[in-house]
């Protein structure tokens, strides 16, 4: 079950907005909870138990380093069995196939690769719930006493299975008090229609050209034009997606009374790429500077001890998002790029034009997104090195694809700006309230017509 699907759309969503505000709000944490559950266990069955047991062991060892405060020997003791226990459970779910995999390439070693099956967003609810030990024993957050609150807090199915990932400090006080007025639940209501555009109009609609850049290459007819024409494509289907999930769940979290972090800024308009990391997945870079890169040492400490951080932290974030080679290449890959930026190219930055310093943002991240989206180096290495000429640079194929797709690149072009928002916050307030609902009820019935006519609606993040 995903959110642009009909049975969510048109089902799961009302009946569970229904059995949420009919609750009453005392109980409102436990039918979130239990909504949530039965959203996730939709999808996962028996996987929704290690769900169960993640949230149990935060639990139990939040309130134990709250009980031995005093001793801090323990309570870090409790701390760090917490997030090994976590670092554990993502550990064998998601890269325990991949170790087996290459390790067996090494000479009397062998270990059976199991097929382990992925639960859905485990990444993030790893991470979530992880933090929450680490808040608690910095005294960032207060300990929850309620464990159906705290489940509520893991297990909540708006941002559940591809973020934002959200710390417990930041809902804390919702988790305890919160209400909703007309005005945010219009608001929320309003932020999902947008994000379920960009995702099922927008990102859908950009995907099959990426596809067909692909298909090129296995054709082996596959252009200089085409391939950059192709890493365009995905850079903003995974934009598009991604954000529009985003969107889509800080729009429930609002509808359920909840305020969650913001995900993306507007990455594509970045003049460096320090700055696009500093605008794209905001939630799971602001996690690994606070939780990792800071109690490492940061920037301090002299220029080899930051390096070595820099690189930690972009190794942990391409394995994190994935057990494959070419995620730990790309992660690599920023590292170097943010190093150079640091120390080598911050002189020449400044003092080059905008628009160059924007292009060239442009084209790093776009190859980025190629070694992304190619899980096997050895064509992803191919693809590559025909966008950079070692093939033909066009053939007639790329003008029919431009022909084809040109209007949608000059939409995903415009709204991966903040010109169309800009407009509509200084519009006048009476037509934005007559607009908004017609414009809803309009991107909703193109949404589902796109829906119930497509077969090809993926998520990308999902997989994480």
């Amino acid at each position: 079950m995903v959110f642009s699907s009909p049975v969510f759309l048109f089902f799961y969503l009302p009946a569970s907005l229904a059995v949420y505000y009919a609750a009453p709000r005392r109980w409102r944490n436990l039918a979130l909870l239990l909504l949530s559950l039965l959203f996730y266990g939709w999808g996962e069955r028996l996987y929704v138990l290690i769900m169960v047991l993640s949230t149990a062991i935060d639990y139990v060892h939040g309130a134990l380093v709250e009980k031995y405060r005093a001793d801090d020997r323990k309570a870090r003791r409790f701390v760090a069995q917490s997030v090994v226990f976590n670092l554990l459970l993502l550990g064998f779910f998601k890269y325990y196939d991949f170790l087996a995999a290459n390790l067996s390439l090494i000479p009397g070693v062998s270990l059976p690769v199991l097929n382990v099956h992925l639960p859905i967003g485990i990444s993030f609810f790893t991470f979530q719930t992880m933090s929450y030990t680490i808040d608690v024993y910095r005294g960032d957050a207060p300990v929850q006493r309620s464990v159906i609150s705290f489940g509520t807090f893991v297990t909540m199915f708006p941002q559940l299975i591809a973020g934002p990932i959200v710390k417990y400090k930041q809902v804390a006080a919702e988790l305890e008090d919160r209400s909703v007025t007309a005005q945010d639940f219009a608001a929320g209501a309003l932020r999902f229609t947008v994000g379920l555009a960009k995702k099922v109009l927008l990102a859908n609609s950009i995907g099959g050209l990426w596809e067909t850049e692909l298909a090129a290459q296995s054709a082996g007819t596959l252009t200089a034009f085409g391939g950059w024409l192709g890493l365009a494509a995905f850079s903003f289907q995974i934009y598009f997606d991604f954000s529009g999930y985003s969107d889509m769940a800080v729009g429930l979290g609002r509808m359920f009374g909840f305020t969650f972090p913001e995900n993306f800024d507007y990455p594509y308009t970045a003049r460096s790429v320090t700055e696009f990391w500093r605008r794209w997945h905001m939630s799971l870079t602001g996690w690994f500077r606070e939780y990792l890169y800071i109690p490492l040492g940061g920037n301090r400490g002299g220029t080899a001890r930051t390096l070595r951080n820099i690189l930690i932290v972009w190794l942990c974030t391409g394995v994190w998002h994935g057990a494959s080679w070419n995620f730990i290449l790309w992660g690599l890959y920023y590292a170097g790029w943010l190093i150079l930026e640091k120390y080598v190219l911050r002189g020449l930055l400044e003092r080059t034009p905008s628009p160059v310093k924007h292009a060239y943002t442009l084209a790093v991240t776009a190859v980025g997104w190629g070694l992304f989206a190619i899980e096997d180096l050895g064509r992803c290495g191919a693809y590559l090195r025909t966008c950079f000429g070692g093939g033909a640079l066009w053939s007639a194929a790329d003008g029919y694809q431009l022909r084809s797709f040109a209007l949608t690149l000059v939409i995903l072009t415009l709204a991966s700006t903040a010109a169309v928002p800009r407009r509509w916050a200084a519009a006048d307030a009476r037509f934005r309230r007559a607009a908004a609902p017609v414009l809803m009820l309009a991107a909703l019935a193109l949404c589902t017509a796109y829906l119930v006519d497509n077969s090809y609606n993926p998520f990308l993040y999902f997989r994480f």
